[in-house]
């Protein structure tokens, strides 16, 4: 066979021009195929780094508030729930209450529109978020008293205090044309925080006392076992809260997991449609290169009447063409997987974002090229070893 492969190469270079044109449709194809499969996995990269890394194992739950007849159907977030949802909802770690408001946010001159959410002891520990040195997060007394203090995220600090000294300040925040003076006890470091975008955080307990007293939560984040497990309860969530409601629509309940799952399985999807499209021009490069091969059939009859004059098997003819069939396919598969990677990565530099070699698509695609030569090899090399060798040497 190796000896095969060889007499392949040479006459690949005797007709030069005819090999460029057989390989040019494998090349296409094979090309195509990576660019592909490699721009949907670095797109597919792109949204999972934008959603962040933390989070991942969070669960959010608002209430739906749809209806039953004429009767409304709502979940109470209170105690009670939580502790239910603890009991009825398996690989749950924590759960956490959280409510959110607009405000006026005021320091010196500097006066905006802020999202402040109002949160209980531990939350932002759970989305690994981190602080910048000297500050700290909310204990057990600052959500029990509501003490007035606040956190405030990368941006929202900068904004208010450009020099970097927000640590230990007192700022101005307006609910409701009511004033509260807050000390800023920590800042959040810059990072993607995933579903928790909020521009600053009080204690959940300063919420229920000053804003509005004895608030239900209106939104539930929950905390499960690991990452791998958010779907799962997302799912339970759902069927839970229904039992509870009688309908499928009485709670929203989100996971950036979830979504990510989701989102890659719709760019996966797409991009096996197009890798299937983009595979017809290997079809078409095959069809290309079994009429180039009965061509050479043709064209080799005498010394194919030579060779078994000289005692060559059929089988041993036949594979010698299979094998340059083959080679053509297998060598526009390896050209075409450089010219991909090259061209996808040229998309990606230009569209600025990560560039992910899809491995399997590379291998599946070159693996494909050398069985559309061997399929598409086969009639002519069929053709070949039936030929009478009387025939063969008189050139008819």
């Amino acid at each position: 066979m190796w000896e095969d492969f060889i007499n392949a190469l040479n006459n690949f270079r005797r007709n030069k021009t005819r090999t460029f044109l057989s390989l040019l449709g494998v090349i296409i194809g094979v090309a195509s195929v990576i660019v592909i499969t490699s721009i949907g996995s670095s797109s597919t990269k792109q949204v999972s780094d934008s959603f962040g890394s933390t989070g991942l194992d969070m669960v959010s739950l608002s209430s739906g508030g749809m209806f039953r007849g004429r009767n409304a159907v709502s979940l109470t977030f209170n105690e009670t729930f939580r502790n239910n949802l603890f009991e009825n909802v398996e690989n749950i770690k924590e759960i956490w209450y959280k409510n959110s408001l607009s405000a006026t946010m005021t320091y010196g001159e500097v006066s905006g529109s802020v999202n402040c959410s109002a949160i209980e002891t531990g939350y932002l520990e759970a989305y690994n978020m981190e602080l910048e040195e000297g500050g700290r997060f909310f204990n057990v007394t600052d959500n029990e008293e509501g003490t007035q203090k606040i956190i405030l995220n990368h941006d929202t600090a900068l904004n208010y205090f450009p020099a970097g000294d927000a640590l230990g300040k007192k700022i101005l925040i307006v609910v409701n044309r009511v004033s509260f003076s807050f000390e800023i006890i920590g800042i959040l470091k810059e990072q993607t925080m995933g579903m928790e975008n909020g521009a600053a955080f009080i204690p959940k307990g300063f919420y229920t006392k000053k804003i509005v007293p004895n608030a239900q939560a209106a939104q539930v984040i929950v905390q499960v076992t690991s990452e791998d497990k958010a779907s799962s309860v997302v799912t339970k969530i759902k069927e839970y809260c229904t039992s509870l409601t009688g309908t499928d629509t009485s709670v929203n309940v989100t996971s950036m997991q979830t979504m990510l799952e989701q989102i890659s399985k719709i760019t996966s999807t797409l991009a096996a449609m197009l890798s299937a499209i983009a595979a017809i021009s290997l079809l078409v490069g095959g069809i290309g290169i079994m009429n180039i091969m009965i061509v050479t059939v043709t064209e080799r009859k005498q010394e194919i009447g030579i060779r078994k004059a000289l005692g060559a098997s059929p089988g041993a003819i036949k594979q010698q063409f299979l094998v340059e069939s083959a080679s053509i396919t297998l060598i526009g598969g390896f050209f075409g997987i450089i010219v991909g990677i090259l061209l996808s990565f040229a998309v990606e530099y230009v569209q600025k974002i990560a560039y992910v070699i899809n491995t399997n698509a590379c291998i599946i695609a070159f693996v494909f090229s050398v069985f559309v030569g061997i399929f598409f090899g086969l009639n002519p090399a069929s053709r070949a070893a039936k030929l009478d060798p009387v025939i063969a040497l008189s050139g008819e």
